[in-house]
């Protein structure tokens, strides 16, 4: 077959989508005026940012106060975890619940916040990737300050039952943030339905630049500030915004929620014919809920093999793929999600992640089922641990 460029790693990062980049140009070259600035030049570029403020709240039910733009997905992990234990600190609250699947923005922000005295539960997923409501509620405490739980799984796509965590939370007058970064503009998500008081997303998931992001910070919930220096975001986050980054995400926002529904439809088929055909390799396991998971997302783990070899195996014949979080790239142990959900360190170190997103193609799931058996079977004729 004839070699092919297939870029299946959408979960890790996105290109940017002809829209977003012809709605970021125009503030790259004629609009490049400080928001700050009181002439045209600068009122111009403070009403691009009010304007692509108002689309991301509108596309997550959210209030135009309630967004502040960040650098990113981990910045608002970093700033809604931290300002949360700030708060509670404030009132004799030191317990942070949280999962062991979560990125590591959040399980490092946590780590940072114990060595500073605080106490982190981590609950443990089932086989799925899943943590429940009751497991929340069982773990909650007169000292709970915050529950943080994330909406969609980066690396198995687990859907967690957040709306019903965040329920719990509030009955318990309990502060609940969501890390939705892989959620958003893949599933519906509405701010209002979820009951979520701090959410994050990061633009570049969905066709924006990578720099840009959003915490969605409920009415009410008075996070501390986060950056000193200035009064940019309502005074919480100093620094100039970053104008065509923030344009981006705005137009991002709006084209992802624009047909949800029906690109996960479509989406999900291609899924579904992938995992269909790649199930049937000997000594493979798919991880992750079967139904209750991210449309483009397909998680497997191959027996007796190194999961870094199989990559740059079929990178050499074009397909772009991770072994878990691009977060984790480099790392040699094997995935914390996955050893986490009872996965032995064998099979959860022979892990591949292939995530679809918009161009992605008929073509290049045909092209992926006849590659990646041939890899796997390549790897194995090497591998001393292969009996099969």
């Amino acid at each position: 077959m004839e070699k092919r460029f297939v870029y299946a790693d959408n979960a890790a990062t996105t290109r940017i989508s002809e829209s977003v980049l012809a709605a970021m140009m125009p503030a790259l070259r004629e609009g490049y005026g400080n928001p700050s600035a009181v002439y045209k030049l600068g009122r111009e570029a403070s009403g691009a940012v009010l304007a692509a403020r108002k689309q991301a709240a509108d596309a997550l039910g959210a209030k135009v106060s309630e967004l502040y733009f960040t650098s990113g997905g981990s910045e608002s992990d970093n700033w809604a975890i931290k300002g949360a234990a700030q708060l509670g600190a404030a009132a004799g609250k030191r317990h942070i619940v949280t999962t062991a699947v979560e990125h590591h923005a959040v399980l490092e922000s946590c780590g940072a916040l114990e060595k500073q005295g605080f106490e982190v539960t981590y609950l443990r997923p089932d086989v799925y990737g899943r943590v429940t409501a009751e497991q929340v509620a069982a773990a909650l405490r007169e000292d709970t300050c915050l529950v943080s739980m994330m909406l969609a799984n980066n690396e198995v796509g687990t859907i967690m039952p957040v709306r019903e965590a965040a329920a719990v939370c509030h009955e318990r007058g309990v502060l609940f943030h969501t890390d939705a970064v892989q959620a958003v503009g893949q599933i519906p998500v509405d701010v209002r339905e979820l009951g979520a008081d701090m959410l994050s997303l990061s633009g570049h998931k969905l066709h924006a630049p990578k720099g840009i992001g959003a915490l969605y910070i409920r009415t009410g919930v008075m996070l501390p500030r986060f950056i000193d220096g200035g009064s940019q975001e309502r005074g919480r986050r100093a620094g100039t915004e970053n104008v065509p980054a923030v344009i981006a995400l705005g137009q991002a926002l709006t084209d992802a929620v624009r047909d949800i529904r029906g690109r996960a439809e479509r989406l999900a088929a291609m899924r579904d014919r992938l995992a269909e055909g790649l199930l049937k390799i000997p000594a493979v396991t798919m991880n992750g809920h079967p139904t209750e998971r991210l449309s483009g997302n397909l998680s497997l783990s191959f027996d007796a093999i190194e999961g870094e070899s199989l990559l740059l195996m079929l990178d050499m014949r074009g397909i772009c793929a991770s072994s878990g979080s691009a977060c984790a790239a480099g790392s040699t142990e094997p995935s914390h999600v996955l050893t986490a959900m009872g996965q032995s360190e064998r099979l959860a170190k022979g892990s591949l992640r292939l995530t679809l997103g918009d161009e992605n193609t008929e073509e290049d799931i045909d092209y992926m089922l006849a590659v990646i058996p041939e890899c796997v079977a390549r790897l194995r004729e090497m591998s001393p641990l292969w009996k099969g």
